[in-house]
């Protein structure tokens, strides 16, 4: 069995990606996706054993991987990694920035330490793989740069320095996308709601029982899954997408137009995209 993505075989013979984040989750089944139909893909994470494993599964299907152990928010390790798959493949045609994460926690609770250290996870390292990938090939050779945020509108509670961070990125790529669109590189953001993931598994029983809740407000009743952002994700790299910057797409099932006036549907009736042949089962 191989990866059943909805783009043809071959759409990105030729090119290489960056998936950071690349060792689970979304970032994990992204990087199989485009390995699947043609892109080497360079997967960046800080945990070896996690991106040798995706490695392995992606090499076995027959797809072209390397792997980069490095901290995004780390700004050498940043540099030395984009030289290394520079110096590996001789190309940076994408970029994907999905590593990131957060914890649960009021915001009252918050201390300054814990605020900054998830915003320098999911902005500021965003913001360092993005300017050194486009000031070492991209201003030059053009490209495309997809960030994944969240689904941060009308407010995170709970989780409110990851959504202040989040909304850092989208104002950020709308900016780059303005400056950067004479260099002929794109950038886009991708929202995804509550996706059924590894990241699932990070949670307590007791901050997973309140995330569970979230399902019956959304719309089409049900999480997401990885595949259903990887799409996404792969279509705003490719040529298909080649009028669009600035924009961001939100994966969410309508979630944020769910509203107090208005019934609910009682059961999901829009099945899920099964794309990920090796998709892991997770808390849902």
């Amino acid at each position: 069995m191989s990866y059943r993505s909805a783009f043809r075989p071959g759409l990105f013979e030729g090119q290489t990606v960056i998936v950071t984040g690349g060792g689970s989750g979304i970032g994990r089944c992204t990087a199989h996706e485009l390995a699947a139909i043609g892109a080497v893909v360079a997967i960046v994470g800080r945990k070896a054993g996690k991106l040798e494993a995706v490695k392995a599964e992606i090499e076995e299907d027959g797809g072209k991987v390397s792997t980069h152990v490095c901290d995004i928010r780390e700004e050498p390790e940043v540099q030395a990694t984009i030289d290394a798959v520079l110096a590996q493949h001789g190309r940076i045609d994408g970029l994907v920035n999905n590593a990131g994460g957060q914890y649960r926690a009021e915001l009252k609770t918050i201390s300054t330490k814990g605020f900054e250290a998830v915003v320098r996870n999911n902005l500021t390292g965003g913001f360092i793989f993005m300017r050194e990938v486009y000031t070492r090939w991209m201003e030059t050779h053009g490209g495309s740069i997809v960030n994944i945020i969240a689904d941060i509108w009308n407010g995170w509670p709970n989780f409110a320095h990851s959504g202040a961070a989040r909304g850092g990125m989208l104002t950020l790529s709308q900016s780059a996308a303005s400056e950067w669109a004479g260099s002929g590189v794109r950038v886009n953001t991708v929202a995804p709601g509550g996706i059924a993931s590894s990241g699932f598994d990070t949670y307590t029983p007791e901050a997973f029982e309140e995330i569970r809740k979230v399902a019956k407000g959304v719309p089409m009743q049900r999480f997401g899954n990885e595949a259903e952002v990887s799409s996404v994700i792969v279509y705003l790299l490719s040529p298909a997408s080649s009028y669009i910057t600035g924009t961001c797409i939100r994966v969410d099932g309508g979630s944020p137009n769910a509203r107090q006036t208005g019934t609910l549907a009682s059961e999901a009736h829009v099945p899920a995209f099964d794309g990920f042949h090796r998709a892991v089962p997770t808390r849902s």
